[in-house]
């Protein structure tokens, strides 16, 4: 019988030795970067989705109109009512203020500067003014579910059905302009608009005669003036009957805001 060549054996062995290394290696998971992209392919998206989400809840409300509810002081009731463009507050109104006798004068007095502390502050987070404690406070207790609601419900006419004529764009882009102040014979007045579509949306008397019984005059003559320019859609409305001097000088200032709308 012939025995094995000593080389054969050698070249057998080594054969066998490769083979099972190939073996062990076929049977290793793989981990290179192409199975990592494999079984983490959707890890970028989740990722991204999760950056997005925190987002979602602060995202911008649109723009228009929402009215908070009514906030009951010792001296009366205070509801404020915002103008939104783009997330923001452009107007900020007091549609109901305490009303009679010393309330008047200081409905008239501390109003405007609430309306333009909200607009600044962009939040609720306002100061109080100075000898209206009360209705600061039931200010900024309405001015804070108006902002609430915008957030939940979005403001009214945005961004859904509420558009007019299927122009989003244009009802969408609000603009404010103030007036230049009217002198009279009792005081200045001085009228700021808010403009939306190319209509007045809102329109407010930032500046009026104070003190005494002009105080009272103009905080009953100024809120219809405010809703005859919103209903007119122009400074052509008629005079408040006892407060003829602020109704020409509220005209005056509202021409000329209209008129800085339009160049």
């Amino acid at each position: 019988m012939r025995k094995s060549h000593p080389v054969r054996r050698v070249v057998l062995t080594t054969a066998a030795t490769v083979s099972g290394i190939v073996l062990l290696l076929s049977l290793k998971p793989v981990s290179g970067p192409s199975s990592a992209q494999a079984a983490g392919g959707a890890l970028p998206q989740a990722t991204a989705t999760a950056q997005e989400s925190p987002q979602g809840g602060a995202r911008a409300v649109g723009s228009g109109t929402v009215t908070g509810e009514a906030a009951r002081t010792q001296y009366g009731t205070v509801q404020v009512r915002i103008t939104m463009s783009g997330g923001r507050i452009t107007e900020a109104e007091a549609v109901k203020a305490p009303r009679g006798g010393r309330s008047d004068q200081i409905s008239a007095m501390a109003v405007p500067r609430l309306n333009q502390e909200a607009v600044a502050a962009q939040s609720a987070q306002i100061d109080a003014v100075s000898g209206a404690t009360y209705t600061s406070a039931g200010y900024r207790q309405s001015l804070q579910s108006a902002l609430d609601r915008a957030k939940t419900e979005g403001p009214a006419g945005s961004n859904g059905s509420g558009g007019s004529n299927g122009s989003g764009g244009a009802s969408a882009t609000a603009r404010t302009v103030t007036g230049d102040v009217a002198r009279t014979q009792y005081g200045p007045v001085q009228v700021r608009v808010t403009v939306s579509g190319g209509r007045i949306t809102r329109a407010e008397a930032v500046q009026a005669p104070q003190g005494g019984r002009s105080g009272q005059i103009s905080a009953d003559a100024l809120p219809r003036l405010g809703r005859e320019a919103v209903a007119a859609g122009n400074a052509d409305i008629e005079a408040v009957s006892g407060a003829t001097y602020t109704s020409a000088g509220y005209r005056q200032s509202l021409q000329s805001a209209l008129d800085r709308v339009g160049g």
